[in-house]
C-alpha cells in the first residue's frame, strides 16, 4: 500500500472503533532510541524516516511533529503523502495535545484519540490523558497499527543472547543486583520491573543484536529481593546462554510472560520507571501492589557512572578508532580522488577502516557523510538513490563512531575537501566559532552538583554573541559497549536534574548549519572526573573538569587564527601533541607522516 492508502484504511478502522484521532509515535515498547523494525509504525504510516517523530491522524489530516534536526529531512520524505509538517521546535507551533483540543470539537460527544498502550511511557501516557481530558476529548487504549500491517511487517528479531565478560564490564552480576536491591530497600520496594534494553543489557552483563548499532536483547527483567527473572523469547537462548544465565542464578520465563507474571506478583512494593516502562505494562502489575515511580531507574544512575575498567575500556576504542579515522582521512586526502566518490561509499570506507580493529562489532549508528549542503541536515541519512557525489571543492562533515568490545564511540570531525586555498572566509569563521565553543566546554571546571544546561553555554557563547545558535543538545551521555546516547544527564538548554558525576561521559558537539550550503560540527567525547590541580585559593568544594577521550585531529586549515585566543591554540596544540604520541606508533610510516603534518603546532 502507498501511504496515501494506509492513512485511508487507517481512518476506516478509527471509524469502526468510533475514533476521531489515532496517535502513532515513533517508539517501541521499550522506549528505545534505536528500535527493531517490527516497530517502526510511525514512519509506516508517514513515509518519514527519521529517528523522532510522533504522528496524527485524524479523519480528515494527517500531521508529523518532529524537531528542527528532521526539518528538511521531513519535507523531503512528506511529499506527496498527504502528511503536514508541524515543526515543533518553532515557538508558534502547538502542541499535539493542544492541538487537538482545539481542532477536535463535538458539543454533543466526548471524541476518543487512541495510543497503542504498549507505544507509550506510563508518565508520556499520564501526561497525555490529563491534558486531553482538560480539552474534552477522552484517550483510549487501542492498537490500530497492528491490524493493518501483515503484509511484509518485519518479525521481532531473534538474535542469540551472549555473556558480556566481567574483564569488561568491571563488575559482576551479583554485585549490580546487590546494588539494585539496596535501592528497592531504601524506597520501602521489593521489586524493580526494567524494560528499557540498554538497563538489561547493563544489569545482567548480557549482549545481542536485536537492534541496529546497539548491542541489547529485546527483554524485560523483574528484579526481587529473592530472584530475578529474564522474560526473553526462547529461540534467542542458546545452550552456552542458558548455562551463563543459569550460573549468575537468573530464571528465565517467556517474553510474552511478563504481563501474566507482574498480574499475580506478591511484591507489596513495585518500583518502575516511569518515563522507560509502557504503560500496558504497568496496567498489567498487581492492582493490589504499591506503585512507586522513579525516574531515572536506579539502574540507570548506576550504569552512566562508568568504573575504572569500563573508563579504560573507552579509552583503549578510542585509539582504535583514531586508527581508523587517521587511514580513513589519509585515504581521502591522497587516494579517494582517484575514482568517483559518493556520500556512501565514504561512509562504507570508514567502516571498513573501523572492521580493521580487534573486538570491532558493529558501527555505534549509521555514519552521517554530509557534503556540502546535506552536512546542513543534522540528522542526515545518505540513500543509493539520492546520496551526493563528492566533487570539486567543499565542507564535509562527517559524524560516525564505532561499537568495540571495548566500549563505544561518537566522534565529528568537519573537513575542507579539495584546495584548502579556496576555503571561504565565511566558512572559516563558522568553523573557528564551533571550535572555540567546544574547546570552552572541554576546559570547564565546575563544582560537585552542576547540571548540564549550566555548562551548555559555554558551547554556544561565541555564536551566540554573533546571532547564530543551533538546534540540538551540545552534550549527550554515551553508553558502555552500548547505546551511542544514554542518560540520564546530557549538555542542553533545557533543565535537566540530573548533574554531572565522576564517571559520566558525555559528547561535546557544537555546530552551526548554513542550509543548502555547508553544516559544520564538532564533536569528542568527554569524561567527568575530579579537578586536582586548582591550588590552594579554592573555597574547598570538590571541582570536577572533564577527561578528552577522543582522538583525532581537527582541520586546522579551516581555522580563523585571528579569532583564536592564546590559551585556545595552546590548548590545540597540546591535544594535537597527544593525539600524534598516542595514534602514530600505530599507523604506518606514510600515515604517521601525514598525521604528524596535521598535528603540527599552530
Amino acid at each position: 500500500m502507498t501511504i496515501i492508502e494506509r492513512l485511508s484504511a487507517l481512518r476506516a478502522l478509527m471509524q469502526q472503533h468510533g475514533v476521531t484521532a489515532c496517535i502513532v509515535p515513533g517508539t517501541d515498547p521499550h522506549a528505545s532510541e534505536y528500535m527493531a523494525e517490527h516497530w517502526t509504525e510511525m514512519s509506516w504510516i508517514t513515509g518519514f524516516l527519521g529517528e523522532t517523530g510522533t504522528a496524527v491522524i485524524t479523519l480528515d489530516q494527517a500531521l508529523l511533529w518532529t524537531d528542527s534536526r528532521y526539518y528538511l529531512q521531513a519535507e523531503a520524505e512528506l511529499q506527496g503523502t498527504t502528511v503536514e509538517l508541524m515543526r515543533e521546535s518553532d515557538i508558534d507551533c502547538p502542541s499535539i495535545p493542544e492541538w487537538l483540543c482545539k481542532e477536535l470539537k463535538d458539543e454533543s460527544l466526548t471524541l476518543k484519540v487512541a495510543v497503542n498502550p504498549e507505544m507509550y511511557s506510563v508518565n508520556g501516557y499520564r501526561d497525555l490523558k490529563a491534558t486531553l481530558e482538560e480539552g474534552g476529548l477522552s484517550l483510549v487504549s487501542i492498537d490500530l497499527i497492528s491490524p493493518l500491517w501483515t503484509e511484509g511487517r518485519p518479525a521481532i528479531p531473534t538474535s542469540l543472547l551472549y555473556e558480556y565478560e566481567e574483564q569488561y564490564t568491571g563488575e559482576s552480576v551479583q554485585s549490580k543486583l546487590a546494588r539494585v536491591r539496596q535501592a528497592l530497600q531504601e524506597r520501602h520496594c521489593d521489586a524493580l520491573v526494567i524494560s528499557a534494553l540498554d538497563e538489561i543489557g547493563w544489569i545482567l552483563n548480557i549482549r545481542g543484536k536485536d537492534v541496529d548499532y546497539t548491542p541489547c536483547l529485546i527483554s524485560y527483567v523483574v528484579v526481587e529481593m529473592d530472584r530475578c527473572t529474564l522474560f526473553v523469547a526462547s529461540n534467542k537462548l542458546d545452550d552456552a546462554a542458558r548455562a551463563y544465565l543459569q550460573r549468575i542464578d537468573v530464571r528465565i520465563a517467556d517474553y510474552d510472560a511478563v504481563f501474566d507474571y507482574l498480574q499475580h506478583i506478591p511484591a507489596k512494593g513495585i518500583m518502575y520507571d516511569g518515563g522507560k516502562v509502557n504503560e500496558a505494562l504497568y496496567e498489567a502489575i498487581n492492582p493490589a501492589a504499591n506503585k512507586v515511580n522513579v525516574s531515572p531507574s536506579p539502574v540507570l544512575k548506576m550504569q552512566s557512572v562508568k568504573n575504572a575498567t569500563e573508563l579504560q575500556g573507552e579509552r583503549i576504542a578510542m585509539r582504535k578508532d583514531a586508527v581508523a579515522l587517521t587511514r580513513f582521512f589519509y585515504w581521502l586526502e591522497n587516494e579517494a580522488m582517484q575514482t568517483p566518490q559518493t556520500e556512501i561509499t565514504l561512509a562504507k570506507k570508514l567502516g571498513d577502516f573501523r572492521a580493521m580493529g580487534t573486538n570491532y562489532t558493529d558501527d555505534s549508528f549509521c555514519t552521517i557523510a554530509g557534503w556540502k549542503g546535506n552536512g546542513a541536515i543534522v540528522h542526515y541519512h545518505a540513500t543509493p538513490e539520492e546520496c551526493a557525489k563528492i566533487e570539486g571543492d567543499g565542507v564535509l562533515l562527517l559524524d560516525s563512531g564505532g561499537q568495540y568490545l571495548d566500549g563505544t564511540t561518537d566522534i565529528t570531525r568537519t573537513v575542507w575537501v579539495g584546495n584548502p586555498t579556496l576555503i571561504p572566509d565565511a566558512v572559516k569563521r563558522d568553523y573557528t566559532l564551533v571550535l572555540k565553543g567546544h574547546i570552552a566546554l572541554a576546559r570547564a571546571r565546575f563544582p560537585r552538583g552542576t547540571r548540564g544546561n549550566q555548562l551548555d553555554i559555554l558551547a554556544r557563547q561565541f555564536l551566540w554573541a554573533e546571532g547564530m545558535t543551533y538546534g540540538h543538545g551540545t552534550g549527550h551521555g554515551v553508553g558502555h559497549f552500548m547505546g551511542c546516547h544514554e542518560g540520564p544527564q546530557n549538555i542542553r538548554t533545557d533543565n535537566n536534574p540530573n548533574p554531572m558525576q565522576v564517571g559520566n561521559i558525555c559528547s561535546d558537539e557544537p555546530g552551526i548549519y548554513r542550509t543548502n550550503e555547508y553544516g559544520i560540527r564538532i564533536e569528542n567525547l568527554i569524561a567527568v572526573c575530579e579537578s586536582k590541580d586548582l591550588g590552594a585559593h579554592t573555597t574547598g568544594e570538590t571541582f570536577l573538569e572533564f577527561e578528552t577521550l577522543t582522538l583525532c585531529y581537527y582541520d586546522t586549515r579551516m581555522i580563523d587564527l585571528n579569532r583564536m585566543t592564546k590559551e585556545e591554540i595552546l590548548w590545540i596544540n597540546d591535544y594535537h601533541a597527544w593525539v600524534y604520541a598516542e595514534v602514530a606508533p600505530l599507523l604506518s610510516e606514510q600515515e604517521a607522516a601525514f598525521l604528524k603534518e596535521k598535528c603540527k603546532a599552530l
